[in-house]
């Protein structure tokens, strides 16, 4: 492989190709000439056909149309049908993306209006649905990609020479270890590092946001060195597993982070509003807005399904866990068919109001890493209708007595799973409606899902497509925008539903809510997350209710009176039942499974089980322990 280009550059006219370079784990060749450009006669799909690695043809910068020229023959090629929103030109690149409300109208017949602009332009363009909500974040992760380009250009770059000009640490031993530098026998800091003797790959790097004593995950093991780490692989954007990646960055990290897009998209939000709270809260920030922005220039979103080198014995390719919005387990393929692991981060296998359910089919298997949060013999799961009945009634009997529900969310997930089924209860005639104020991240982060439907279940799907039955616009939803209107919800007379981070009542706007709301027996809190260890959630589901909160240099006393009820059945775990089934339906069948990201006493409990039912090797292993896997 390390002579890749110059393989692929054998079958090619040498005049035709001005530039050959990688884009990670992909090939981008460029022309000067448009009519090679325009018809290659098979030539590049033969040479794709032989190396078996994805390979691009784009016109050379310097001779695409100029963009202003471009977009007026790009906005009169689309019908107006198709409601073109945004035009935006990544020069370095050649590429040009078209945001439409309707895709199919903007991309034509078998692609026909795409093979004009090519053919005018001499661009090449994609066409993606404009989000039915604005999002911020995604306008300023483009921004800050267009304003790299040319970094990002040299950075992908780099990132095809690691793969592909051979090995550098020449060790021709085979083995896999993988050391747990967090979430062995825990909940939360999920950080797990993979080593060959070529490759040193990070799977997440989280924190665990409900411990005070030990947050971070343990990089001062022996095993670690920043300065070794090809890649980092993230499976989703909530804290205890992407919170800590841009502390890497802090210290010298400039390899890439692989995800899917919207993972990127949500990560970046609630980091940085993580950095936000620190502040907010006088603690000094682990990592400032700067690192956040080297991690966004250092990412490499992929696809479901799509597979992609990493380094040059790992070999990726992510799968819906379906557990949040772009979600994904890692499938790994290691050495020259050595070992196949797959690390499922958190995974749901079972469809839910957003998501379907957990991929199942891998082209090979030998270790499954899995989850175990809802792992214990007590997790049997709770019917999604009587989650829905439980919210129902909860919201019924408190709007009877003219007071307020307060809900806290992950941002991401479960505030979403929350607003679809309460849009859902009204619609079907189960609630009367009433306001729902969303606050926090929350409605930046809907913003984003609303970005990426294909990512979101056939029916919801379905719904975005349509205004009119979109679940996100429903008109009941109401934005608190800051303190202000905070405050106005605080005093507002009549019953309504508060929907606010954070889930577990470590800080964010659900513990202002709980702090002006909590004494007064007229409200309800309903817990439908998952509370951490030493969190207040967890604190007050066993019973505590005379809470301690700083405000300045005093100490003042929160005596609750409003009901407390926990609904479980909104998780976007699988319960034991799932994951049980999960490891029974998998194929191929794993021959080893080790357990993680659970609590200890559920860790050892669903390995036992598995080893029992399966017979198969089975660990739960702990912190800074090593697991040889081949």
């Amino acid at each position: 492989m390390a002579d890749i280009i110059k393989e692929i550059m054998k079958n090619l006219p040498e005049d035709k190709i001005s530039v050959a370079a990688f884009e990670g784990a992909n090939i981008v060749l460029y022309t000067k000439d448009t009519s090679f450009f325009l018809n290659n006669e098979g030539m590049i799909k033969q040479a794709v056909d032989e190396v078996k690695k994805r390979i691009e043809l784009r016109c050379d910068p310097s001779i695409t149309l100029e963009q202003e020229k471009a977009e007026k023959i790009i906005r009169k090629l689309i019908p107006e049908e198709a409601k073109v929103s945004n035009i935006l030109f990544d020069e370095q690149r050649s590429q040009v993306i078209i945001e439409a409300e309707k895709p199919g109208l903007a991309i034509g017949k078998q692609g026909s209006i795409l093979h004009d602009i090519r053919k005018e332009t001499f661009w090449v363009p994609t066409v993606r649905r404009t989000p039915a909500l604005r999002s911020k974040i995604i306008e300023n992760i483009r921004a800050v990609l267009y304003q790299y380009s040319d970094y990002r250009r040299k950075f992908l770059d780099k990132i095809g020479h690691r793969i592909y000009d051979g090995w550098i640490r020449g060790k021709k031993n085979e083995w896999i270890r993988c050391t747990y530098l967090g979430s062995g026998r825990q909940v939360g800091r999920s950080c797990i590092l993979l080593q060959t003797p070529e490759s040193r790959v990070m799977l997440d790097c989280g924190v665990d946001v409900a411990s005070a004593q030990e947050p971070y995950p343990f990089l001062e093991s022996p095993d670690f060195d920043i300065n070794e780490l090809d890649a980092v692989i993230i499976s989703h954007a909530h804290l205890d597993h992407v919170g800590f990646l841009p502390y890497l960055f802090k210290f010298g990290y400039r390899g890439p982070v692989y995800m899917t897009e919207p993972t990127r998209d949500i990560a970046a939000l609630l980091l940085l509003d993580f950095v936000k709270i620190m502040n907010s809260e006088n603690k000094s920030p682990i990592f400032d807005v700067e690192d956040i922005k080297e991690m966004v220039k250092h990412t490499v979103t992929l696809a479901y399904e799509e597979v992609s080198d990493v380094t040059p014995d790992v070999r990726i390719t992510l799968y819906n866990a379906g557990h949040v919005l772009g979600s994904a387990m890692v499938h790994l393929h290691v050495g020259n068919g050595l070992h196949n692991l797959l690390y499922t981060g958190d995974m749901k296998f079972g469809r839910t109001t957003m998501l379907e359910p957990a991929a199942t089919q891998f082209p090979r298997l030998e270790t499954l890493m899995i989850e175990a949060t809802y792992g214990g013999k007590e997790n049997i799961g709770t019917p999604r209708e009587e989650t829905d009945e439980a919210l129902a009634e909860l919201i019924i009997d408190v709007a009877k007595n003219n007071g307020k529900i307060l809900l806290p969310v992950l941002g991401s997930g479960r505030a979403q799973e929350i607003m679809v089924t309460v849009h859902n209860l009204v619609k079907a005639g189960r609630l009367e409606p009433l306001p729902v104020y969303i606050d926090g991240m929350v409605w930046d982060i809907t913003a984003i899902h609303t970005a990426y439907p294909e990512y979101l279940n056939s029916t919801l799907r379905r719904q975005i497509f349509h205004k009119d039955e979109n679940p996100f616009l429903w008109e009941m939803f109401k934005e608190v925008g800051g303190p202000k209107e905070r405050k106005q919800v605080i005093e507002s007379t009549g019953p309504c539903i508060i929907i606010a981070t954070s889930g577990m009542l470590v800080g964010g706007p659900s513990v202002e809510y709980l702090r002006a709301l909590g004494e007064d027996s007229k409200n309800a809190m309903a817990l439908t997350c998952y509370q951490g260890e030493g969190s207040l959630g967890r604190r007050i589901q066993r019973g505590e209710r005379e809470i301690s909160f700083s405000n300045g240099p005093k100490q003042e006393m929160l005596y609750l009176k409003c009901a407390i009820q926990t609904i479980e059945g909104f998780s976007a775990h699988s319960n034991r039942k799932q994951l049980l089934n999960f490891i029974y339906k998998c194929s191929p069948r794993p021959k080893k499974v080790i357990v993680n990201h659970g609590e200890s006493s559920k860790c050892l409990d669903l390995a036992s089980a598995i080893h029992k039912l399966n017979r198969i090797e089975t660990s739960a292993p702990r912190n800074l322990e090593a697991v040889r896997i081949k």
